[in-house]
């Protein structure tokens, strides 16, 4: 295992052959997508090679000895904290402070010990580093959920006709009236469910977008190729993000 303190550290860790595989957040049921690692997705050369949903439950932790009305300020990652508005709604003197981890806002609690403050994390880093829980399920709705995708360096290899599968990929389109519906077309026409489709900035060229997508289906199915290669030939950029295999 290799902790690193930002999602930048972990492509680079994938990059430079430091990990064989890499975990990354990229969506969650409250806070939405993770922009920065949909930058990083296409900034580095790694591939999708697995995706799992985890249920995730924040709580409120202290150093033991240290009362609720005490607390004035809560360390946690900014997803974790956007996760918890209503808490931080519900209770105006705490602030919330952003810090690089959940985790390891619990773990500066017990190495500095700051006055008034707690983290906001889950209940087995509150096991880890000695915590006690002062608020348990403190997210605004308990049907949290954040996707997660696996990344590696190498392209995985697919096994034709199994079943589900998913691919990712990213595409721009010339900046002309009908282009991103020509580009939709690709997977309507070929009756492919697409279960996704974000778009974000392309550098360089301000008000235009590149945009992502998830379908249902291997790039290794015939209507799927099909309808790759028909948006290769009407889109300025393509790449292929991977195609995997979903768990629970």
């Amino acid at each position: 295992m290799l902790p690193c303190e930002t999602f930048k550290d972990v492509f680079e860790a994938v990059r430079l052959n430091l990990v064989s595989s890499a975990v990354v957040p990229i969506e969650n049921t409250l806070h939405g997508s993770v922009h920065e690692n949909y930058d990083y997705l296409l900034a580095y050369n790694v591939h999708i090679s697995g995706e799992t949903s985890i249920r995730i439950s924040h709580q409120l932790i202290t150093l033991p000895g240290i009362p609720f009305r005490q607390i004035r300020q809560a360390f946690s990652h900014p997803v974790a904290i956007n996760q918890c508005r209503e808490f931080f709604d519900k209770h105006p003197t705490i602030q919330p402070v952003p810090f690089y981890d959940t985790a390891g806002s619990v773990k500066m609690l017990r190495e500095k010990r700051p006055q008034g403050a707690a983290a906001i994390a889950s209940a087995s880093a509150a096991s880890i580093y000695g915590g006690k829980i002062l608020r348990r399920n403190i997210e605004d709705d308990q049907r949290n959920f954040t996707r997660f995708f696996l990344l590696t360096k190498q392209k995985g290899i697919l096994a034709p006709n199994s079943s589900p599968w998913k691919t990712s990929l990213v595409f721009s389109t010339r900046n002309v009236p009908g282009a991103l519906f020509k580009a939709m077309a690709c997977f309507a026409l070929r009756d492919l469910n697409l279960t996704k489709i974000e778009s974000r900035p392309l550098r360089g060229k301000p008000w235009e977008y590149l945009f992502y997508v998830d379908l249902i289906g291997s790039e290794t199915d015939a209507p799927v190729n099909n309808a790759l290669e028909n948006l290769r030939e009407i889109t300025e950029f393509f790449r292929v993000l991977g195609s995997y295999r979903p768990t629970p």
